[in-house]
């Protein structure tokens, strides 16, 4: 399934089709808007011409900050923000060959493929991924992914109920993103009056 995320098919086109892209994407959602982080990936691969882990983990920390800097700038942090892909950059490049799809797919010590709570163990490994960014990456993986480890829902909690439109794992269009965008606000708005 082509993913439908940014609103830029060729953006797009880069998340669907490169899983270290879509970590990328998701590890930049964050204090902006999620067009503009998953939008981010294809902004670093026009900039440096090229999109891949051993690229960017390699590359100079000023220089490669300096291609988040450019404007319009990747992230609205980007220096932090910079280091933060080059940290998981070399992390997926160092621990799992290069390729982001072997965290999803590569077999356990048991030889068997794993299960969503692995899938999520394995996530919340990664640098910048936390438990609840994890819980949200591993939703999109199984909602819009093709990735079928059984027990992902439950291992996603909320982000894994099927038309939960709570997070970017249910984003499909324009009218799903306005959804999501509903529940976040309704959600903050709870949080606020829970604090008041």
């Amino acid at each position: 399934m082509a993913l439908n995320i940014t609103g830029d098919a060729p953006a797009d086109a880069l998340l669907t089709d490169d899983p270290f892209a879509l970590l990328v994407g998701m590890l930049l959602d964050q204090q902006v808007p999620m067009e503009t982080a998953f939008a981010g990936p294809a902004k670093i691969r026009e900039r440096m011409g090229s999109f891949d882990a051993e690229s960017i983990a390699a590359a100079d920390p000023e220089a490669f900050a300096a291609v988040f800097k450019e404007s319009p700038a990747v992230h609205r942090f980007p220096g932090s923000m910079a280091a933060r892909v080059q940290a998981l950059a070399a992390e997926v490049r160092d621990e799992w060959g290069g390729r982001a799809d072997a965290i999803w797919t590569r077999p356990g010590l048991d030889g068997l493929a794993p299960d969503g709570a692995e899938v999520l163990r394995r996530l919340q490994e990664l640098p910048g991924f936390g438990e609840q960014k994890a819980k949200i990456f591993l939703a999109l993986l199984g909602k819009q992914y093709g990735v079928d480890a059984p027990g992902w829902r439950v291992a996603a909690g909320d982000y894994g109920v099927q038309g939960s439109y709570r997070s970017v794992a249910d984003i499909v269009d324009a009218d799903s993103l306005a959804k999501v965008r509903e529940a976040k606000k309704a959600a903050k708005a709870k949080s606020k009056a829970a604090k008041g």
